[in-house]
């Protein structure tokens, strides 16, 4: 009996064995995905971690993907490219304005009152990508997707409705084109990612910050701030984002692996990362008119002032293409014609 019982104890411990090894097999490749913001916020929650997860099903559990939210693997939201580049992180998303200038295409979307919906203007970025920047400014990541946020909205502590309001205030600018225009409207312009603002707002080291509603909650925003100035028609401006990934790292990839990153970005994973969180700006604006917050909601004639007093931007927007030996021109017709394409689809 004791021998019978040694035997099956072998056995059993055998088995165990190639359970694991059949299991450690199975899980082949493990992907480190990095990225800014704390993991309940709206975009590691609603996109990244839907994304990975499927990316995760399709290799029938052959990929991991490693979530680090909050810079964990260490450096600053402006590193986050290079840090694809180098392979500190195999995955990134981040905000391409945290690098002014590098990627100076992308940048015609968020030009102001550009966007109509988030939808419309993800879809013509992600085909403008392609055909334009996939090979010249991307060429040293692999792309998996490309998005912008829902209207960009401005929060202050004082009450904006007009141009003129804003001059003399410090405004947090989420990139290179809305920085601008606060600079032309006398206001001034503080960089930061962000994380950073709710310590910058509560501290008055900015009197506002230029956000999407979405985000708004996560920062406790409208805790710190009792205004918010909305716009009619289109946005007052918008970010770009790209989910990136270290080239040498997808290139090593077996072809079926490849093949389940593949199926899960692209096309139309930019538009349902665009337009996810665009839907949660909702919940988020609810939320500030539940603490009592101001609302302001220019109208047509009100926000026609603020776009005339934008036109500038497009002029300095398109001589410093020009000087990079861009065709800014063509760029802001095809975004233009491709935002009015998809606005109609999308709003079906």
């Amino acid at each position: 009996m004791t021998t019978r019982r040694k035997l099956l104890g072998a056995a059993g411990a055998v088995a165990l064995m190639a359970m694991g090894a059949t299991s450690a097999m199975a899980q082949e490749v493990t992907l480190k995905l990095h990225q800014f913001l704390p993991a309940q916020a709206n975009v590691p929650k609603l996109i990244l971690d839907v994304w990975a997860d499927k990316v995760e099903a399709s290799s029938d559990g052959r990929i991991k993907i490693d979530r680090y939210p909050s810079m964990q693997l260490g450096g600053k939201p402006p590193e986050l490219m290079d840090q694809a580049i180098d392979g500190v992180a195999d995955i990134v998303w981040t905000v391409v304005g945290y690098t002014p200038g590098r990627y100076p295409s992308t940048e015609v979307f968020e030009l102001p009152f550009m966007m109509t919906n988030a939808r419309a203007a993800s879809r013509a970025y992600w085909e403008m990508f392609d055909e334009h920047m996939k090979d010249t400014e991307f060429k040293d990541v692999k792309i998996l997707g490309t998005w912008v946020h829902g209207p960009g909205i401005i929060h202050t502590t004082d009450p904006v409705e007009s141009p003129d309001d804003l001059r003399g205030m410090k405004i947090r600018g989420g990139g290179r084109s809305v920085n601008g225009l606060l600079t032309e409207l006398g206001a001034t312009p503080v960089g930061m990612p962000v994380p950073a603002i709710p310590e910058a707002l509560s501290k008055g080291v900015i009197d506002g910050t230029t956000i999407p509603w979405e985000v708004t909650t996560a920062l406790k925003v409208p805790e710190l701030v009792e205004n918010h100035t909305e716009f009619t028609g289109r946005a007052l401006y918008t970010l770009t984002f790209v989910l990136a990934m270290n080239k040498e790292k997808y290139e090593s990839l077996p072809d079926d692996l490849k093949k389940a990153v593949d199926e899960n970005s692209g096309l139309e994973f930019s538009v349902f990362a665009g337009g996810t969180m665009a839907d949660a700006d909702t919940p988020a604006r609810e939320f500030a008119l539940d603490e009592g917050n101001n609302v302001i909601t220019l109208d047509e004639e009100q926000t026609a002032i603020w776009r005339e007093a934008s036109q500038p931007i497009y002029k300095q927007w398109l001589d410093d293409m020009k000087a990079k030996g861009v065709d800014g021109d063509a760029l802001l017709e095809q975004a233009t014609y491709l935002i009015d394409k998809y606005t109609a689809q999308y709003d079906n």
